[in-house]
Formats: C-alpha cells, sequence, structure tokens
C-alpha cells in the first residue's frame, strides 16, 4: 500500500517537469521496479515479515532466479528514483541502504537455512542474492 502511495505522489511530481533524459531513464528504472517490487512481494504472500522469520521456503515465481527480489527491485526503483531527481549525491543514501540490506539477507539467510537445512542450500546454489 505504501509504494502505491509513493508512486502516485512520484506521478504527481513528474507529470509536471520536462521530460529530460535524466528524468525520462529514472522512469525507465523505476516504474519496472516497482511493479517487479509488488509482483515479489505477492509471491512472497504470508511467508513476508519484517522480521527473519522461516515459515515458508518461497521458490517459485521471481524467487526461482533471485532468493531476495523485494531488496534488488527496491533498490533498483531507489536508483531510479535518483537518477530521476538528477541529484547523484544521493547514492550515498542508496549504498548505506543497500549495507543494511546485505546485512539482512545474511541474517534472513542464517534463519532460512537452520529451519530447512539442505532445501535451502540447494535452492542458495541455484539462485542469485
Amino acid at each position: 500500500m505504501l509504494a502505491l502511495i509513493g508512486l502516485g505522489f512520484f506521478a504527481w511530481r513528474a507529470s509536471g517537469l520536462p521530460r529530460t533524459p535524466y528524468r525520462i531513464a529514472g522512469l525507465a528504472i523505476a516504474i519496472p521496479s516497482l511493479l517487479l517490487l509488488i509482483l515479489a512481494r505477492v509471491q512472497l504472500g504470508r511467508a513476508f515479515s519484517l522480521q527473519a522469520k522461516a515459515s515458508t521456503l518461497v521458490t517459485s515465481g521471481l524467487y526461482a532466479r533471485i532468493r531476495n527480489p523485494i531488496y534488488v527491485f527496491s533498490s533498483l526503483m531507489i536508483a531510479g528514483i535518483i537518477i530521476w531527481t538528477g541529484r547523484p549525491w544521493l547514492f550515498l543514501f542508496l549504498a548505506i541502504i543497500i549495507g543494511m540490506q546485505v546485512y539482512r539477507v545474511g541474517n534472513e539467510g542464517r534463519v532460512l537455512e537452520e529451519r530447512f537445512g539442505e532445501e535451502y542450500r540447494a535452492y542458495k546454489k541455484q539462485t542469485w542474492f
């Protein structure tokens, strides 16, 4: 829901501004990334939680290729928005966010490996990030 509100605000802000190459490139990255982010969240279903839990190992859909598509597509969406703004210094904040996501991925991976063992290790070998 928050993502849709953000998209609405972003679209409202973008509609009145001139179309520069940076804004077009930023939108070309941000919009598909947002849609894939929403799809990843839907595919995760009830397995989604804010803290690392291991209720279900989701291995289908986007998760068949990427272990953490929510992190990947949220980072790409933020990168697209930064490009759209034309303020490259904001990439410093994205670097911090990515660092936090990598840390969180490690925690989640440990929890999943403890719960699912060899099934998770095999899944991990077949997927990226």
